[in-house]
């Protein structure tokens, strides 16, 4: 059956000058993701994870004093954040972030295509300028344009790139109309437990190779975190993975290392035939160290995008 024509629309469409058709605002470029924020019960415990186990930079928080930023390279890092007084959820995820070279250019994008977003930039001490948005699911995502001079960040042996980063969702097609509609995202592969169930829905930012990661839950019309999952499954839910061209080579670091205490898996191939190790920081969330390429046929269905270079 042919879909409607809505041809009012159109009419009003043809009617508009040309003038008022060329300034709408163009998307600016979405090449990477920024970082994860993730909240912390014991700051130090947190420290040591992300500094002696995965290898990062502790540097100051310019967008929160009270937090810090473990980098991985100079504009990706984990932004470690304490918990809010009375905070009662079992959620450690904060909010996403993805880099653009033009934060006002994005938040007058969303703005023309119906996004709430907020009156103004936030400017840090730094020169790096951010806007947060929510997605239709309330996942905090912020667009944060770097400074123009990044902090001076060593190569990581174990790690320099934070390659993707997943979170709950319940109702993909409300999601794709932010992710895909809005922000051009595109297809990169999907899988789940069962090859006739996608619940892994990975789709790569429009002008990069990173990715996020729909971690599908429940059913379409449900919210919110289930009364009955737990903060460790939650936890490996939403999450954030670290790519590395060879896990034999990272795993051997980290054991030489001694940086996998309490730490209980081992490397293994995915459904999306990679290999990847699965370490968990002290409140639980997941750090995915994943390689960059598939060894063999994944599950379920075949990757449509190129994988990540490095």
């Amino acid at each position: 059956m042919r879909p409607r024509i809505h041809w009012s629309a159109v009419l009003v469409a043809l009617a508009l000058p040309a003038s008022a058709i060329a300034q709408a605002p163009a998307r600016p470029p979405l090449a990477s993701v920024s970082h994860i924020a993730v909240y912390s019960s014991d700051i130090a415990k947190s420290e040591r994870f992300y500094v002696h186990d995965l290898g990062a930079v502790k540097l100051a928080d310019p967008e929160n004093t009270t937090g810090a930023r473990y980098h991985f390279a100079p504009t990706q890092f984990v932004e470690v954040l304490p918990l809010p007084p009375g905070y009662r959820s079992i959620n450690r995820l904060a909010h996403i972030a993805f880099d653009t070279p033009d934060a006002e250019g994005m938040r007058k994008y969303l703005s023309a295509k119906g996004v709430k977003v907020p009156a103004r930039l936030t400017t840090a001490p730094d020169g790096s300028r951010w806007f947060a948005v929510t997605d239709p699911e309330g996942t905090t995502v912020q667009f944060m344009q770097p400074p123009a001079t990044p902090p001076a960040v060593p190569a990581n042996p174990l790690s320099s790139h934070v390659m993707h980063a997943g979170f709950v969702i319940h109702n993909r097609p409300n999601e794709d109309r932010f992710y895909k509609d809005i922000l051009g995202f595109k297809p990169y592969w999907e899988g789940g437990m069962r090859d006739d169930h996608p619940t892994w829905i990975s789709l790569q930012l429009p002008d990069g190779r990173d990715w996020i990661e729909y971690m599908v839950i429940g059913t379409p019309n449900t919210t919110g975190i289930p009364a009955d999952m737990s903060a460790a499954n939650l936890g490996v839910l939403n999450h954030f993975a670290l790519g590395v061209p060879d896990i034999r080579v990272a795993y051997t670091l980290l054991w030489n290392g001694e940086r996998l205490d309490g730490q209980q898996q081992t490397p293994k191939i995915g459904r999306d035939a990679k290999w990847q190790l699965n370490l968990l920081d002290p409140d639980g969330t997941r750090a995915e160290i994943m390689e960059l390429h598939a060894i063999g046929k994944p599950c379920c269905s075949p990757f449509v995008a190129a994988d990540p270079e490095k």
